[in-house]
């Protein structure tokens, strides 16, 4: 992932044109790098949004690249990427709030399980449990709630409260290292592991950014002067079952090149359903050089590593998950788009 993140950070390069006359944009090195055709790049450059799904990883991850071309500010993007609240009437969004420091267990009163869930928790065991959770949590479950009381949902959002708590003071502390063992039927998954294997994936492309590589792996070990790191839940349904994520959020602005660069990444530390682990990571590059930039190329990678994606059943599972996620993908930077051009200074919008 890291190896991503340096090939959208490589300089444009752009054509000689006579003074007076604006130069061409000449297309991002990224694009051949992941295999665009011609038609998506022209698509790019025309202002529409396109995703290509990426052959990297094992059956198990997927990996979908996207890109669009933005009449605004890049200072608009990062402004809207942090205000959790917008997501929160988007589509597929059943709810969303970020988690200071400071977080009680009042402060998370919206983060509520589906009564499914509810249900399957009930009977959850070790290694077979509809509701991915490390061991100790399915136990948590089993001993504290009385599952024969008339308020057993206030119990289990209670309980489930308290653990995202734990979590991220877990984190916190030891990074990578807590975020513990997910179960995937009898085979156990360390999620640190696989988030160290996903964010090296690709290696064949110059690293550039390692200071952000190295934030992502070891925190909080690792410092990143300047950066914005914040931390959020989220309940999405995007078609399957309604799923709790918790994340991390890292804004991060530097220069590269002589050319400033900004990088939105967000890191999956937990999912209660499909997602093992799982990484977005977005950056804006001007579109040309120079004060007289008007816009900016966004671009998207979105990895993650999923269960049931193997075997004969997985691989057809495998091509719906990814064809829904590349769709998912350009209607999310379509709307971006649409959002920041609105926004923009002079708009006829």
């Amino acid at each position: 992932m890291h190896k991503f993140i340096a090939s959208i950070c490589m300089g444009l390069p752009f054509a000689f044109s006579p003074i007076g006359q604006p130069a061409p944009r000449q297309p991002l090195k990224v694009f051949a790098q992941v295999g665009l055709s011609p038609q998506q790049v022209a698509a790019i450059e025309e202002g529409r949004a396109v995703a290509k799904v990426l052959s990297w990883g094992k059956p198990s991850e997927i990996y979908v690249f996207g890109a669009v071309r933005v009449n605004g500010s890049r200072d608009a993007y990062l402004a809207a990427t942090r205000d959790l609240g917008r997501l929160a009437g988007n589509p597929g969004y059943l709810g969303i709030g970020e988690l200071p420091a400071t977080a009680t267990v009042a402060d998370l009163s919206a983060l509520a399980l589906d009564a499914d869930d509810i249900k399957a928790l009930k009977s959850c065991r070790e290694g077979d449990c509809d509701v991915q959770l490390p061991t100790n949590a399915i136990r948590a479950f089993q001993n504290e709630v009385k599952w024969s009381q008339p308020d057993v949902a206030d119990q289990v959002n209670g309980l489930a409260r308290r653990m995202v708590l734990d979590l991220i003071g877990q984190y916190r502390h030891g990074g990578n290292g807590a975020l513990g063992i997910y179960r995937d039927k009898e085979h156990p998954a360390l999620v640190a592991e696989q988030f160290e294997t996903m964010v090296g994936r690709a290696s064949e492309l110059p690293d550039v950014l390692p200071e952000l590589r190295r934030y992502l792996l070891q925190y909080p070990d690792a410092e990143l002067p300047g950066a914005d790191s914040f931390f959020y839940w989220e309940k999405v349904d995007f078609g399957m079952k309604p799923t709790i994520r918790v994340n991390h959020g890292v804004i991060y602005k530097t220069r590269v090149e002589n050319r400033d660069i900004d990088a939105v990444a967000i890191k999956q530390l937990y999912a209660s359903h499909y997602f093992h682990t799982a990484l977005d990571l977005s950056v804006c590059v001007a579109d040309s050089e120079g004060p007289d930039s008007r816009g900016f190329y966004l671009l998207t990678v979105k990895g993650s590593e999923q269960e049931g994606l193997t075997g004969f059943k997985g691989s057809m599972l495998r091509r719906i998950v990814v064809n829904k996620t590349s769709s998912s993908l350009e209607t999310a930077l379509a709307s971006i788009k649409k959002t920041i051009e609105k926004s923009a200074p002079g708009s006829n919008h």
